[in-house]
């Protein structure tokens, strides 16, 4: 088992893998699941699924089934969980983690999912984007809706309800190559004790580095891993294991 976390993130929209830049506009990329079975000959130790269906009435249990019977590694599975069965449903299925955002000011379903999940299962993921002075904000519902935490005071808020680990996922950077914000990933890595997950602006080896050494726990990323080379083909791909510690010691 790796001793860093680096975690590939795979969005999906009505049952296709896609991918955004900065929240917008879904490009189809294929099948989440063939994705899954090349990240498996990749020996991935850890996968999150985050499915951003516009009009998401209601969970598609059938993929998530599909998905924990593929996958070799534990996954966090995000998107619609609006209710206690719910994500006991899904963790019955085989996902490790539930990870929620929209429903994350629901104090009353946290804390029934602590109790009857464990902490270690519930992770909230932050979507942080920045207003035109540069004050950064939370957003809600896949970066739709502004609530008036900021950032700090909304993880402080997390990590005291009891959740198990957050997600700084950064809408500005999302997609984009440039890296991730590293100020505030120390800033909220220095103020909370949980264990904190970088996602959003990962382009290269150094970026992921630049995550770990900035004080995140883990890091995570979508583009680095379905696109490749200087002209973004799509290909799936990890890092070789062996370059992956030494580029991290």
């Amino acid at each position: 088992m790796l001793r860093k976390r680096v975690i590939p993130v795979l969005l999906i929209n009505d049952g296709d893998l896609v991918k955004t830049i900065k929240f917008k506009n879904p490009r189809y990329i294929g099948d989440p699941i063939n994705a899954v079975k090349i990240f498996n000959e990749k020996e991935v130790d850890e996968l999150i699924v985050l499915d951003i269906t516009r009009k998401k009435n209601k969970i598609n249990y059938e993929f998530i089934q599909d998905l924990a019977n593929e996958c070799f590694m534990p996954f966090g599975y995000g998107g619609g969980i609006k209710s206690v069965e719910q994500a006991i449903k899904i963790i019955k299925l085989g996902a490790e983690k539930i990870i929620l955002n929209t429903n994350s000011l629901d104090e009353k379903l946290l804390q029934k999912l602590i109790k009857l999940i464990g902490s270690q299962s519930i992770v909230i993921s932050i979507d942080i984007k920045s207003n035109f002075f540069g004050k950064q904000f939370v957003y809600l519902n896949h970066g739709k809706i502004k609530i008036n935490d900021t950032p700090i005071s909304f993880a402080k808020k997390m990590e005291k309800i009891g959740v198990g680990e957050i997600i700084l996922n950064f809408i500005d950077r999302e997609g984009t190559f440039n890296g991730y914000d590293l100020n505030l990933i120390r800033t909220i890595s220095n103020e909370v004790k949980i264990p904190v997950v970088a996602l959003g602006g990962a382009g290269s080896m150094k970026d992921l580095r630049d995550g770990f050494e900035a004080g995140a726990s883990a890091v995570a990323a979508g583009s680095k891993f379905i696109f490749f080379g200087p002209n973004r083909a799509v290909l799936i791909n990890y890092i070789d294991h062996d370059e992956l510690e030494k580029q991290m010691k």
